[in-house]
């Protein structure tokens, strides 16, 4: 069993948790309020709710293109860039005339903000020492929960002024990240160089693709977005209303709940994976969300609803931090904006398929049916990694010579 690390988290990766607070609190100020904006150009509801959809298109569309512009170009260009253009759309937002011109700021904001994702991680994976990267996702999950948290309070008091002020004050936000965070994360990247010194090649998706701790990572992500980002937004505030017959403020309850409890466990399950392996917290995450939101349907009663919330919250931010910790081994500090963008992309899969597929099944069959369907898609993640190997450098499990050890990135096996 590895000692516990004494090791004190860079001061880069703080730079790194405080900018995805930034953006996220401002990415919560404005979601809840775009809907409701759109609606001024007199459009109806599917137009309106098209905006939102097309920027999660947009995202998913240029991730390949994203990831291989920062491999190319670097990590520290595509995160500032992918702000700055964010920052710019929203600022433009409030001064379109047309409905067109609305999606394609969206569009063009989509493009943005995946490159300023794909690139915090690769920041955040290549600035972490091996020991701490738990700890480091952890974090740096735990500003965006926050942010997302805080943002809808302070976007509803200021559209209660006007409906434009959240857009300006999100895109004020992003340019406090860039001048913040760009010169203090310039120069303290991680260097790509191998054993002799020589400029170490960027990993590539393929590669990666060998592995099978990142296959188990990429069906844990699809998963992880089919119920969180996917299944959890659109089917529990129907649920709410058509099931438990409660006010559309209680799917908010629901949704804080959820977040809660996945803010209590990411910073321990961060700890956790640097202790004792990734795989130990990634399967008890799974199975717990497995159980908090496939037997979700089966619960008629508020107060037992918002407990099953909770369980579920506390499963996701279980897994959360070492997923990405397992995908920051593979890549073993080196450069990997194709990994990382296939890794983001699964998730968005996740994210788009689940609420398509549960939603026509809660059709057919019912609300049970359709969260049991995300229960089992969580529960064959986990079956995947039940052959994955443990990735965490310093565990027993990982010295070499031992079975379970994952073989270089340069070096791929079956």
């Amino acid at each position: 069993m590895p000692e516990q690390s004494r090791e004190r988290l860079p001061a880069a990766i703080w730079v790194l948790v405080g900018g995805a607070f930034l953006v996220a609190v401002g990415y919560g100020m404005v979601a809840p309020i775009l809907p409701v904006f759109v609606r001024t150009f007199d459009v109806g509801i599917t137009a309106a709710s098209f905006v939102v959809s097309v920027f999660a298109l947009s995202r998913l569309v240029f991730a390949p293109a994203a990831g291989r512009v920062i491999a190319r170009f670097g990590e520290l260009p595509g995160f500032l860039v992918g702000v700055a253009v964010v920052a710019i759309t929203n600022a433009a937002m409030p001064f379109a005339a047309q409905y067109w011109q609305l999606i394609t700021l969206r569009v063009v904001g989509g493009i943005g903000s995946t490159m300023f994702t794909v690139s915090s991680l690769s920041l955040l994976v290549r600035m972490s020492p091996p020991s701490l990267r738990g700890r480091a996702s952890g974090w740096w999950a735990t500003g965006f929960l926050l942010g997302n948290i805080t943002g809808p309070v302070l976007g509803g008091g200021l559209a209660d002024l006007d409906l434009r002020v959240p857009f300006w004050v999100y895109a004020g936000s992003l340019t406090l990240v860039i001048l913040i965070c760009g010169p203090l994360l310039r120069g303290r990247a991680a260097d790509d160089t191998d054993a002799a010194g020589a400029a170490a090649p960027p990993a590539r998706f393929v590669d990666a693709l060998r592995h099978r701790a990142y296959r188990a990572a990429l069906m844990s992500t699809f998963a992880h977005g089919w119920a969180v980002f996917g299944v959890r937004m659109s089917l529990v505030p129907l649920f709410v209303v058509e099931v438990l017959a409660q006010q559309a403020s209680w799917s908010g309850i629901a949704l804080a709940a959820f977040a809660v409890g996945s803010a209590a466990t990411m910073v321990l399950s961060g700890r956790t994976a640097d202790h004792w392996g990734r795989r130990p917290p990634v399967l008890a995450g799974l199975a717990v969300t497995a159980l908090g939101t496939g037997t979700i349907g089966l619960v008629t009663d508020p107060l037992w609803f918002l407990a099953v919330s909770v369980v579920s919250g506390l499963g996701a931010g279980i897994m959360n931090p070492p997923l990405n910790a397992v995908v920051a081994d593979v890549l073993g500090g080196r450069r990997g904006g194709t990994v990382l963008a296939g890794f983001q992309m699964a998730g968005d899969l996740g994210a788009i398929a689940g609420p398509l597929a549960a939603g026509l099944l809660a059709e057919q069959a019912g609300y049970p049916a359709a969260f049991a369907l995300t229960g089992v898609m969580l529960l064959l993640a986990l079956l995947v990694w039940l052959r994955a190997p443990e990735t965490l450098p310093t565990i027993t499990a990982g010295e070499p010579g031992h079975p379970d050890t994952p073989t270089p990135i340069s070096k791929p096996t079956r």
